[in-house]
């Protein structure tokens, strides 16, 4: 019976906290697949996948970059992501298309800010994760504190199947638990050698094999038939049941080693090929088409369903990359964008490693590819068959946090900007570019000042255009602090025919249903009896409100946070319309919160700061001085770790004030947790 060739195919993401590994690990993966010859590293910047300028100038991702490679007779279509948190959105839409992942993770750190929100974003989309403890032969790297921290902090079952040998500098293999054999990577080595477990660890093997298998017997039925009957799991049953517990999220089989020193990748690599699941093992991608919820399965010969996930503009033309989930593109097809409903022709299908590209005549379900001649496609758009449309849903945007104002120095180079800030959003959706209707200005907003400092300095190389930046800010919301009962407004309008008239009575109340650390959104219902108010109009008066929402009277920012419910009203038997009624919502609503107690909301961050244990006082006096919270402190590897909540337009700067404080040798790490009530004194510095 042939096999089907979906079953050799993996599509994976690197998910980690910044400067745990993830490049590195990446790199090694390419060079032990033989997909490069030689080593790429991140100091020198030499990386494959980080192959951008500002990538290689800083030193970390910034964009996620697509590669593919073999390995055990299986294709492996792998995503390096982003571990700064500016560039979160960049790990969502990655995500959004990926089967499985690998979460890396400091071994000396163990769980950190980032890795956290990472773990948290691959459980929103139900990726089945394999953890990867990087970094042994550091000073102080210690595999059980790091397991331990990966269970106390994301809360999954971690199943262990690797014992160290050596620690620290002498770190230079593991044991396989399952198989009870060595692996050991002599100096220099690129492969490991084999052999029986030594005899200085073997109780210890035993032991925790034992521990395995009792984890692994608890929550798999066939491995608990087994155990009961043989007390012990053989190899085959074990990695079986491994396997199932991946692929269902009971449990995340627990690796080491050190990607910079080549030793734990191949084992990595095999985990890959044996616990994470093919596009087959993931149920068929859903979608909509008039109104019906549709399954698509990933099947070449199905109809074509792909979706867009990310957007890359180069000089030899426009890059869409897809994931194919069902059917199949050849070169030259007509496609179908069920998003603008315009169809597309596919001039060429790229198989992608980072900046390189190899063409095919076609992909097929469960492929990952770039083609080029899309002029329309937008991260997240669905390209179907023609003849069978079909709607995927797009990946989640964030919602910017930071703004600054962009100006061209030369007045002539003012639409050279405007096309350069449009190309930027096209190709990051976090990005947002809107024009200040009292300034005139340009303000370009995104997910954090690093965020933005790249997106200004990609308008400066790649199109040669000098501009000034202003100072950053941050977005504020306005929430209802007590709200209103009874509001009466009456919108009359006659100036000569139909005339318009609308008369509602509005309560406003605070809201935290759905809490989202900005308020909770916007909620609106009507208790309206007797027919007084139409149903119809009752839906124009909440659009109304919707439009009020957009400007706050505190300082013209977006409202959010409250609950609206239309208790009365009258109409009028010809003046009545939908478009008085809305007009009534959005002048009356708007009435109502001026009338009501508002709070200024400011977005604020969680940061993890790391210093020396003499620099802990005046980091500790910073903080406080710029309305930090601490919230938690640890000692890892003779360095101090606090944790503090702190309002995000106080970290302006911060990075570089850390660092005088701390003679260079501090460091820092944010991400948003929502927003908070302002202080009084900012609702007047942010007043237009």
């Amino acid at each position: 019976m042939r096999t089907n060739p979906l079953t050799t195919v993996r599509n994976l993401g690197i998910l980690a906290h910044v400067d745990a590994g993830k490049t590195t690990v990446t790199e090694r993966i390419l060079y032990t697949t033989g997909t490069t010859h030689k080593r790429g590293e991140v100091h020198d910047g030499t990386t494959v996948t980080d192959f951008d300028p500002q990538e290689r100038d800083r030193g970390i991702t910034i964009f996620a970059a697509a590669v593919s490679c073999t390995w055990a007779g299986h294709r492996i279509n792998l995503i390096d992501t982003p571990g700064h948190v500016d560039f979160a959105d960049e790990v969502e839409r990655s995500l959004r298309v990926l089967d499985g992942a690998v979460a890396v993770f400091d071994a000396v750190a163990g769980v950190e800010a980032q890795s956290e929100s990472v773990w948290r974003q691959a459980d929103r989309h139900g990726v089945p994760r394999l953890a990867f403890v990087n970094k042994m032969d550091r000073a102080g790297a210690d595999l059980d504190a790091a397991v331990t921290s990966i269970r106390e902090r994301l809360h999954p079952l971690p199943l262990v199947v690797q014992l160290p040998i050596g620690t620290e500098d002498g770190f230079t293999g593991v044991v396989d638990l399952p198989r009870m054999r060595a692996l050991v990577w002599a100096d220099g080595a690129d492969t490991a050698e084999e052999g029986p477990v030594p005899e200085a660890l073997r109780e210890e093997a035993v032991r925790r094999r034992r521990l395995l298998e009792e984890a692994v017997a608890e929550r798999h039925p066939a491995a608990l038939e087994e155990f009961c009957d043989r007390e012990t799991l053989t190899a085959a049953t074990l990695t079986a049941a491994l396997r199932d517990l991946t692929r269902t999220g009971d449990g995340v089989v627990v690796l080491c080693g050190s990607a910079y020193r080549n030793r734990g990748v191949e084992p990595l690599l095999d985990a890959v090929v044996s616990y994470l699941p093919s596009p087959l093992d993931v149920p068929p991608v859903r979608g909509t088409h008039d109104g019906a919820e549709r399954e698509r399965p990933a099947d070449p010969s199905a109809p074509m369903a792909a979706l867009a996930f990310k957007v890359h503009a180069t000089p030899t033309g426009r890059l869409t990359y897809l994931r194919v989930y069902s059917g199949t593109i050849e070169k030259g097809d007509t496609v179908w964008d069920a998003g603008t409903r315009r169809a597309e022709r596919v001039g060429r299908i790229l198989r992608v490693r980072a900046d390189r590209h190899d063409p095919l005549e076609r992909a097929v379900a469960g492929d990952i590819v770039a083609v080029v001649g899309l002029k329309s496609a937008r991260a997240g758009s669905t390209l179907c068959a023609p003849g069978a449309p079909l709607l995927l849903e797009p990946p989640g945007v964030a919602e910017p946090v930071v703004h600054v104002a962009v100006e061209a120095r030369r007045s002539t180079d003012t639409d050279r900007l405007a096309a350069a800030l449009a190309r930027l959003t096209e190709e990051d959706p976090s990005l947002a570019v809107r024009t200040d209707p009292e300034t005139g200005q340009t303000v370009l907003s995104g997910m954090g000042e690093l965020h933005l400092e790249v997106a200004t300095e990609r308008v400066r190389r790649e199109h040669g255009l000098e501009v000034t930046v202003g100072r950053p800010g941050v977005a504020y919301r306005e929430t209802v602090g007590e709200g209103v009962t009874g509001f009466v407004h009456r919108h009359v309008k006659q100036d000569g025919g139909a005339g318009q008239f609308a008369h509602v009575v509005l309560d406003v109340e605070p809201w935290e249903g759905d809490a989202d650390g900005a308020g909770g959104g916007f909620v609106f219902r009507s208790t309206v009896v007797g027919g007084r108010v139409p149903q119809e109009y009752v839906r124009a008066v909440e659009a109304g409100c919707r439009d009020a929402l957009a400007e706050g009277p505190l300082g013209g920012h977006p409202v959010t946070g409250l609950r609206v419910t239309l208790t009365d009203g009258q109409t009028h038997v010809k003046d009545s319309s939908e478009t008085a009624f809305r007009t009534a919502g959005r002048f009356g609503l708007r009435d109502a919160l001026r009338a009501a107690a508002m709070v200024l909301l400011e977005p604020v961050v969680e940061v993890t700061v790391t210093v020396p244990e003499d620099g802990l006082g005046g980091v500790l006096g910073d903080l406080a001085a710029r309305r930090g919270r601490v919230t938690g402190s640890d000692r890892r590897g003779g360095a101090a770790v606090v944790t503090a909540t702190v309002p995000l337009a106080e970290l302006f700067g911060y990075a570089t004030r850390l660092r005088s404080r701390t003679q260079g040798r501090g460091t820092f790490t944010a991400r948003p947790t929502g927003y908070a009530p302002a202080p009084p004194a900012t609702a007047v510095t942010t007043t237009r």
